[in-house]
């Protein structure tokens, strides 16, 4: 199956609410479960195509909260099936040293964007935080966003973008996500200020 982006790519990778948001109340995750599923082959795809992750604190206390309570499908990436190395960016690292499974940061984003780009040994680097890829977006990091959509609304959560004062992004739809379409996958990419097609005449 034709991967949805290149090696060596950074891209944003979520599933998000009808009223778009990451998470429920208090970082909640279970509506995850009531998510059409996509099938295994495509999930292992979309998995082979990333070398890194790069998650939030916040994200990572929560998974291991709700640990208990979901299933392997929403408690870890890709079901289980992606194997690469996970960056947890936090202020206080050393909370995590028992767990060999991540490895804690304390970097800026420009910092833990390289760092997993050398982990990645060629595949992508793939951000899972709201937070991490909104500053990601501040130093143009991102290449790709892959979107898919859950038939839920949550009301409150965490918003897939939130700028005080607001802040307008233009994206472009490449194309729909191979096999996503039970979620409605689709694949965007920035438009830039410098690129040609924004050009007269283009």
């Amino acid at each position: 199956m034709t991967q949805p982006s290149g090696p060596g790519k950074v891209t944003w990778s979520f599933t998000a609410s009808l009223d778009g948001f990451l998470t429920g109340p208090g970082h909640d995750m279970s509506w995850l479960e009531d998510c059409p599923r996509l099938d295994e082959s495509v999930i292992a795809s979309l998995a082979a195509a990333v070398g890194a992750i790069i998650s939030g604190r916040r994200g990572y206390d929560a998974a291991r909260a709700q640990a208990d309570e979901r299933e392997q499908l929403t408690a870890e990436a890709y079901g289980g099936a992606w194997h690469g190395s996970e960056f947890v960016l936090t202020h206080r690292p050393w909370e995590l040293e028992d767990d060999p499974t991540v490895t804690a940061l304390d970097l800026d984003v420009v910092q833990a964007v390289q760092r997993a780009r050398e982990a990645a040994g060629g595949r992508d680097v793939q951000i899972i935080s709201a937070d991490i890829a909104r500053q990601a977006l501040e130093h143009d990091l991102i290449d790709e966003l892959w979107m898919f959509s859950a038939p839920v609304m949550l009301g409150e959560g965490t918003r897939v973008f939130e700028v005080p004062g607001g802040r307008t992004l233009a994206w472009e739809m490449v194309g729909p996500i191979p096999g996503g379409e039970p979620g409605l996958g689709r694949i965007y990419r920035p438009r830039r200020p410098a690129d040609p097609r924004d050009a007269p005449g283009a």
